[in-house]
């Protein structure tokens, strides 16, 4: 907007331009100078329409450079897994549900009063994908340990708890790779994976952690891992059904198990017996 007025008080050109004009010509006024002055502001209109036609173009761009790269993480995290996963045969879909149990938990603890903060979905998903790495470390244990079909010995059991150590310092390694750029899931993974063989009472490995000492990650995977463990079938033993193994997680709750995931665990039980049915093995 031009105005052309003969107001020519500073008071009267302030109001005008904090009404939204772009120029003040005052009477009389010359036409050359207006033509001139409204191919300027046309001009200007252009350059900064091209401008933001360029921002959303580099914008998009960003954003596709952005998902290729979480693809590629994603795809190599897939992989990570696959390795552990294959010398493991016997834990069937064991990764995809843990998986969502972790991601239901987590939205359920998350939306509680006083609930953890920063755990937006966006948060919870990088949780989720992370949820897989919590047995990374077992690449590190011989096959003789990790495949025998028999119990352990005190010496294999105590080799067989160092897989939370391998897999920390396996994720560290990562971290430590990236810098900056290792993100959140990573963060999570390394909590994961190290400490969700730790207990609520402090009796756990590897490092001993009681209550809030335990990242809340770990305290989601760790009823995650053991409700699935119990509702499958393994060489070595039968599985529960449903209801066994949720009253097996409460009977825990306050000594192996935070009693927050357990609330949560029986909260979703309908969700979670639909996750497990999904995959099932």
């Amino acid at each position: 907007v031009l105005f052309l007025t003969a107001l020519t008080r500073s008071e009267d050109e302030s109001t005008g331009f904090d009404a939204g004009g772009a120029d003040f010509i005052h009477k009389p006024f010359n036409p050359v100078t207006v033509l001139a002055r409204v191919r300027t502001h046309l001009q200007l209109k252009l350059a900064e329409d091209h401008l933001l036609r360029h921002n959303a173009q580099l914008s998009g761009e960003l954003d596709a450079r952005r998902r290729e790269v979480e693809r590629l993480r994603d795809t190599t995290l897939f992989v990570m897994v696959s390795l552990a996963e294959f010398r493991d045969a016997d834990t069937g879909n064991h990764i995809q549900r843990t998986q969502e149990y972790v991601r239901t938990l987590a939205r359920w603890v998350a939306a509680q009063p006083g609930g953890p903060t920063g755990w937006t979905e966006e948060a919870i998903d990088e949780l989720a994908k992370a949820a897989p790495l919590h047995d990374i470390g077992k690449v590190a244990i011989p096959d003789g340990i990790l495949l025998k079909a028999g119990k352990l010995s005190p010496d294999e059991w105590r080799v067989m708890m160092t897989h939370a150590e391998h897999g920390s310092d396996l994720l560290q390694r990562a971290i430590d790779r990236l810098g900056d750029d290792a993100g959140l899931m990573l963060t999570f993974g390394k909590q994961i994976a190290r400490h969700h063989h730790e207990k609520w009472d402090g009796s756990g490995y590897p490092d001993g952690l009681a209550r809030e000492a335990i990242p809340l990650a770990a305290r989601l995977m760790a009823v995650a891992d053991v409700y699935d463990a119990l509702i499958s079938v393994r060489p070595y033993k039968q599985a529960m059904t449903h209801e066994e193994a949720l009253a097996f997680i409460r009977d825990g709750s306050g000594s192996h198990f935070d009693p927050r995931v357990v609330e949560a665990l029986e909260a979703c039980v309908d969700e979670v017996r639909l996750i497990a049915s999904r995959w099932a093995d």
